[in-house]
């Protein structure tokens, strides 16, 4: 019977699942006159966008996979959203669309832009990508990071807390802060402490299931699992259902429950006041989210000795079909609650007026165009003769992609023991890609002559072709790491240059030293040749001297505790060989080492 139940999730009013995110925002943008889509992008943006930056009020955008709907393009409107981005169903929206989506707010707008992104790996890298590409074109892009998620108990390092419903009030309370014309820094500042000052934890009744798929795990017929993801990820444990007053109960009690020492927790006392949202993970009745918000604040207000002070109920943040609902739970004070009470015509966001109409359905309205950047058509065009600088610059870029190339089978094999085998091929490709893009030393491809612009080509590059988290890393690193090689060349600015972008990949992809990943070889290859030439070592030998470190950092994280990427879900009698994604920083950076030695 549980199987039976479980297949009729799988039942989708769709046409083609290829086509289901493109008819999905056409439908959107068609039923609220106040949204357009941006051309060839899954992206919407309000309409009135032109004038939003004409204002110098700073723009708002959100995003994440398709299939949490009405997140995020249902909080689009005055006094919340400026544009929403959308990936694929529960997949990370593409770099370029994102990018994409802060050029149609961000050009122009002196106020700034504001990314609010979920506490995943895949977003934090996304959002995180295009923001550095953004700032390096002059836009001022700030980025906050909801991970409100209560139900993790370990206290190890893992991914995070991940974000859930409670997201959907922080482009409410931005959002506020946003059309009253404050400033960047404080909306910044205002929505990270909100962030902070917030818990959410979801029961799953039955599972959801991706369209063109079956369902994506299975419960019993008695069985509910507390503390599951958007995207079905485990929760805490599993356990009968019970009656809704129980189920609350356990749900705060697992979200307040500081007494267990567990990391993520939120740390309630009698007479705090909270914002409640009760939140239709996709497949419940209006009846039970009703219930539910009955047992919420009775179990609230009489025994927690807490002020429900504002409650929202309803579809925020769905995973599809799935029965079940999440809590969340905000801390309020005089900032927070002034936020949440402004008015706004986001479509989705309960008990106010749609955005007004003309009397009349639109139909005919054409996708928002904005004309896209021309600055990396211009990167990769170079036929300029190579100055002694751009000869040396030449040679190194032609022994990294060589050495790359020559060790995929051995990264590869690496990979296979802690991941799924293709570090290799990643390295590989964009590799080959680097040395069409080359060119000949007569005609180069790339501007070699100019740091500040190859490394921005190479960050186009390594997005286009590695794929996967470390092309999005290394393009990061690669276009923070621009900055400080403008309009100078010096082996002090290169060391900048080293340091800034390996500072950019710990801050957007979550991992530090010691962590068993690649910042194990460029981390100390960076300190170390930094500390080498602030103590007047030749340049050459500095570099030398940087490379064995790294090399010595990639060989340790053999006896390493994986606790961040892929190999955190390996188990440790797996782990017996060096991670290959920081082999392979160090083959690079010896292959750099022997071209600038000749």
């Amino acid at each position: 019977m549980a199987d039976e139940k479980n297949s009729a999730t799988s039942k989708k009013l769709i046409n083609n699942p290829l086509n289901t995110v493109d008819e999905a925002l056409e439908g959107i943008v068609l039923a609220n006159p106040g949204l357009k889509l941006l051309k060839n992008h899954h992206v919407i943006v309000r309409e009135d966008v032109d004038e939003l930056r004409k204002s110098g009020k700073v723009a708002l955008i959100s995003g994440g996979g398709s299939g949490h709907e009405p997140s995020h393009a249902g909080f689009i409107g005055k006094g919340m959203l400026t544009a929403a981005v959308a990936g694929a169903v529960f997949t990370s929206p593409p770099t370029k669309s994102i990018l994409a989506a802060i050029r149609a707010v961000g050009k122009g707008n002196k106020g700034g832009t504001v990314l609010i992104v979920k506490n995943y790996t895949g977003d934090r890298l996304s959002f995180g990508f295009a923001a550095e590409r953004a700032k390096a074109e002059g836009m001022k892009v700030e980025m906050v990071v909801v991970g409100e998620d209560c139900a993790l108990t370990s206290k190890d390092k893992t991914a995070g807390r991940r974000g859930l419903c409670g997201t959907v009030l922080i482009h409410k309370i931005a959002g506020a802060l946003a059309e009253e014309g404050k400033s960047l820094e404080e909306i910044t500042r205002v929505a990270k402490a909100a962030a902070n000052a917030m818990g959410t934890i979801g029961v799953s009744l039955a599972p959801c299931s991706l369209p063109g798929s079956g369902p994506s795990f299975h419960l019993g017929s008695d069985e509910m699992e507390l503390g599951l993801g958007i995207h079905g990820e485990p929760g805490v444990k599993r356990v009968k259902v019970e009656k809704a007053d129980v189920v609350v109960k356990t749900m705060i009690d697992h979200m307040t429950d500081i007494q267990s020492g567990a990391t993520y927790k939120l740390s309630l006392q009698q007479g705090d006041s909270v914002a409640l949202v009760v939140n239709n993970l996709g497949g419940t009745s209006v009846l039970e989210l009703n219930i539910v918000t009955r047992a919420a604040i009775n179990y609230l207000t009489k025994e927690k000795g807490v002020k429900v002070d504002r409650v929202y109920v309803g579809s925020f943040m769905s995973s599809l079909e799935m029965a079940g609902v999440s809590i969340t739970l905000l801390q309020l004070d005089e900032t927070r609650t002034h936020c949440l009470d402004q008015s706004t015509n986001a479509p989705a966001w309960p008990r106010v007026s749609v955005s007004p109409t003309l009397g009349h359905m639109r139909t005919d309205k054409q996708p928002l165009e904005v004309s896209e950047d021309t600055e990396k058509e211009k990167r990769t065009i170079s036929s300029e003769k190579l100055t002694a600088l751009g000869e040396k610059v030449y040679s190194v870029i032609c022994h990294v992609s060589d050495a790359l190339l020559v060790s995929k089978a051995k990264l590869n094999e690496l990979d296979n023991q802690t991941g799924d085998g293709d570090c290799g091929s990643t390295f590989s490709c964009g590799a080959t890609a680097l040395k069409q893009a080359l060119g000949s030393p007569d005609t180069p491809g790339l501007p070699c002559n100019n740091p500040e612009e190859l490394l921005l080509s190479l960050g186009d590059l390594c997005e286009d072709y590695m794929g996967g988290s470390s092309g999005v890393l290394y393009s990061l690193a690669l276009i923070s790491g621009a900055v400080p090689l403008r309009n100078k060349s010096t082996p002090q600015a290169w060391s900048q240059a080293l340091n800034v972008g390996v500072q950019a990949m710990m801050r957007y992809g979550g991992a530090v030293p010691g962590d068993r990943t690649m910042l194990d070889a460029l981390y100390p290859a960076g300190s170390t040749l930094t500390a080498e030439l602030a103590s007047g070592v030749d340049p050459v030998e500095a570099m030398r001297k940087a490379v064995e470190a790294a090399e010595l950092g990639a060989q340790s994280t053999a006896t390493m505790t994986a606790r961040a990427g892929r190999s955190s879900y390996v188990s440790e009698e797996h782990l017996k060989c060096p991670d290959p994604g920081a082999l392979a920083a160090a083959i690079w950076l010896r292959a750099a080492y022997s071209a600038l030695s000749k």
